[in-house]
């Protein structure tokens, strides 16, 4: 079929459409459905891997995670939960015996199955993010926004005091300095002396409710508290060496047998950016083919119409045949206005899905979603794909068409 011969289907497409307005957007309605989820799907997947990829990254390319397991997007067995915890020595040992090493700060969990609350003057919050530290957790990029971090005096002193994250400086003390005030955690009256900013390392829509004591403070406090994280800060370039070192002193400290399998795990920022894109690719795949499926009933509604087409004019194919027109032609016609259809509605499902992509940056800022090429091919592709695979029995139904029966067709 020559070009001239492809833009006059294409031209008798549009103005049938343009005679049925109405018919041809319900036929569609499933296709412009199907390829604005997939746009919008699409982008906001690309926008979220992009904002936890930024989180993971603002640990720090030197930073390491020690914990009894692998931190990550995966299931914990049994058997992990139950290992003996990490401590405080395990971190002295740490720092010592690592040359490769430039700090390291245990992290003490408080009880995990106690909701945590804090209040000041009858304001509550509750679900606190509470942890117990050293100077040195700041190295991993906290940043103060008023006072200062926890020092080393606070620790060996057992000092009352506390830093706040900036979600609870702000519900606490609006416009006002927290330095010098008091507040009350699970019953524990403490002083504030500094205020974080919110952390580069947080997720989207999460808020800073951290409250971070002395980590000896914080033992006596809470005598329940038993869970470590270790956070090791290696010198640049001296990364690998130094999770070599503590993997060495780790195992001397836990006392493993050569044989025995480690019992705790040291995780990276780049292992847990990789470990995201494995459960994410996976998310990805389901829910393009779930969205999918309003494509797949927009290609349904596209052939239930185009046999209705077929049949409204089988006059005017025994006409078109009567003049010499071949069968192929025929089939050409009717799957160039199936694919018109199509088209049209996938480009009208693009802008419904860039507007959905645009909807959801506004509700939610701190996740950048942006339409991928990928998904803005993938949907017109498919759009397309769906009006040739779906138009093909209706066309080849009017070519077969016997153009003597066809001009007596009333």
């Amino acid at each position: 079929m020559s070009r001239s011969e492809m833009f006059s289907a294409a031209g008798m497409a549009l103005a049938t459409i343009r005679e049925h307005k109405l018919r041809s957007f319900l036929t569609v309605l499933g296709v412009i459905i199907g390829t604005a989820t997939v746009i919008a799907v699409g982008s906001i997947i690309t926008g979220l891997d992009s904002a936890i990829t930024n989180i993971f990254r603002s640990f720090g390319p030197t930073t390491l995670i020690v914990f009894k397991f692998q931190i990550g997007f995966r299931n914990v067995s049994r058997e992990e939960m139950m290992r003996k915890p990490l401590t405080v020595e395990n971190a002295r040992a740490i720092a010592e015996r690592c040359p490769s090493v430039q700090g390291v700060s245990p992290y003490l969990f408080p009880d995990f199955r106690q909701i945590h609350n804090g209040k000041y003057k009858g304001n509550e919050i509750y679900d606190l993010d509470m942890g117990g530290t050293e100077e040195a957790y700041a190295a991993g990029g906290t940043v103060m926004r008023s006072g200062r971090f926890l020092s080393i005096a606070d620790n060996q002193h057992h000092l009352p005091v506390v830093v706040i994250g900036e979600d609870l400086a702000k519900s606490w003390f609006p416009n006002v300095d927290p330095v010098g005030k008091w507040v009350e955690i699970d019953g524990h009256q403490l002083e504030v002396i500094g205020a974080m900013e919110r952390p580069a390392a947080s997720f989207p829509g999460e808020e800073d409710r951290r409250v971070l004591l002395p980590y000896n403070t914080m033992r006596k406090m809470f005598p329940s508290a038993k869970e470590n994280m270790l956070v090791v800060i290696a010198y640049p370039g001296k990364v690998a060496a130094a999770m070599d070192e503590v993997y060495g002193v780790l195992r001397q400290e836990r006392r493993l047998k050569p044989s025995d399998p480690d019992n705790f795990a040291i995780t990276t920022a780049e292992q847990m950016v990789e470990d995201f894109r494995k459960m994410m690719a996976v998310t990805a795949i389901v829910m393009v083919v779930l969205s999918s499926i309003g494509l797949l009933v927009g290609g349904v509604g596209v052939m239930n119409i185009m046999l209705v087409s077929v049949t409204e004019r089988t006059k005017e194919i025994g006409v078109r045949k009567a003049v010499g027109a071949k069968r192929g032609d025929i089939v050409t016609q009717f799957l160039t206005e199936a694919v018109v259809l199509t088209g049209l509605g996938g480009m009208l499902g693009m802008f419904l899905g860039w507007l959905l992509s645009l909807g959801a940056r506004m509700v939610f800022p701190s996740i950048p979603t942006t339409v991928p090429l990928w998904a803005a091919i993938m949907g017109v592709t498919v759009s397309v794909g769906v009006g040739l695979f779906f138009g093909i029995w209706p066309a080849a139904k009017a070519a077969r068409l016997d153009p003597v029966e066809a001009l007596r067709y009333e």
